[in-house]
Parts: C-alpha cells; sequence; structure tokens
C-alpha cells in the first residue's frame, strides 16, 4: 500500500464518520478537493482553512468557502460549538504547537476527526535500530533534513496528550497495510497512521 493510498484511506475513514448535512471545518483543506467531496455526497456546510495561497485560489475554483489562516495562531473566528466536526488530517505533526490547536478544534467543534501518522509503526522503529538514521518510508517520504514534520509522535502519545489535556477519544480507526488484524490489535506497533474522533471532556456534577 503507497502513501497516498493509505492517505485515501484515512480520508474514507473520515468521509464516513462525518454525518449529512452537518457543519464542517477542515484546517489545512489544500484545495479543497475532499471539502467538494463531502459536499457532493453528504450535503455538507463546509469551511476550509488553508495558509497556501496557491491552494486557496483552488479552492475558490472549486467552489469552496476558505479563510486564510495559520493553524498555530488561535481559531479566533469561530464560537465555541460552531461546527459540528472539525477535521484536521495528517496535520498535526507539522504545527508548532500541536497541544494548543488540539484544546481548538475540540472548542469549535462538537467533535473533532484528527489523524495522525504513526512515527512508532514497527518499519520506523527497525530503520532506526538498524541503520542508526531517521527512518524513510512509505508514509513519512521525507529526509530529517527537508521534512515538514516537527514533532514525531506515536499513536500512545496522542492518546496521552489526549488525556493530559481533558480530551475523550470516543474511537480508534488504525489505517492498516495489507495485515489490518494486528493494525487493529497494536495500532502503536503495526498501523502506519490511526484517526480520532475526538470531543472535549464533559464535567461530572
Amino acid at each position: 500500500m503507497t502513501a497516498e493510498q493509505i492517505r485515501r484511506r484515512d480520508l474514507d475513514i473520515v468521509a464516513a464518520i462525518i454525518e449529512p448535512g452537518t457543519r464542517v471545518l477542515d484546517l489545512g483543506c489544500g484545495d479543497g478537493t475532499f471539502l467538494r467531496q463531502l459536499h457532493q455526497e453528504k450535503a455538507v456546510d463546509g469551511l476550509g482553512v488553508e495558509i497556501d495561497q496557491d491552494m486557496i485560489a483552488c479552492c475558490i475554483e472549486n467552489g469552496i468557502s476558505v479563510i486564510h489562516g495559520n493553524l498555530d495562531d488561535p481559531l479566533d473566528f469561530a464560537e465555541d460549538g460552531d461546527f459540528d466536526f472539525v477535521i484536521l488530517s495528517q496535520t498535526l505533526q507539522q504545527v508548532r504547537y500541536p497541544d494548543r490547536l488540539l484544546r481548538e478544534i475540540v472548542r469549535v467543534g462538537r467533535r473533532a476527526i484528527v489523524s495522525v501518522i504513526n512515527f512508532g509503526h514497527l518499519p520506523c522503529r527497525w530503520r532506526l535500530l538498524v541503520s542508526g538514521r531517521m527512518p524513510e518510508t512509505e508514509t513519512i517520504p521525507y529526509h530529517w533534513y527537508d521534512t515538514p514534520n516537527i514533532h514525531l509522535g506515536t499513536v500512545n502519545d496522542f492518546r496521552q496528550l489526549c488525556r493530559k489535556l481533558g480530551i475523550t477519544v470516543v474511537r480508534e480507526y488504525p489505517v492498516g497495510t495489507r495485515f489490518q488484524l494486528p493494525a487493529r490489535l497494536l495500532p502503536n506497533l503495526f498501523a502506519p497512521g490511526c484517526v480520532f474522533e475526538l470531543e472535549k471532556r464533559r464535567k461530572e456534577h
């Protein structure tokens, strides 16, 4: 399974979670293709946030409402609970303050859907152990010096961060390779990525 196929599987899972007719915020929406798909298939009311001006132009061509924004900044344009779903797809590892962004997305969204790249995946561990060099895999196709990924976390790291921030993991969807069963049973070891459905932890009375 190639990196692009894994990414498509990631988005397939996200699309399956999104409920029809809901209000959706896609952070780091790229050219807006995914939001357009959700609009066509599920009649969502979508809004994208993107930093790249060329991608913003593509969003406009795709008929997607988009805001120019940096995900390292607060989501000041949105009030608490403005969106039914907030999507963050394979982007968390590229922002400066992942913890701040997670707090923001569960603030502005009733549910958050976050997909992460698992740097604890077995091939990553093996290549680092054998070669003593930073791994380059199908899901991490970069050299150590030109990678956009500045925070290298695992599935277990993400779970721990959510607990620390008071965020509830509602469901997990490991994104496996051809070995689906091991990925489901031990995602931190066998899944190259994972999709998390999150919500802000409710206060107990």
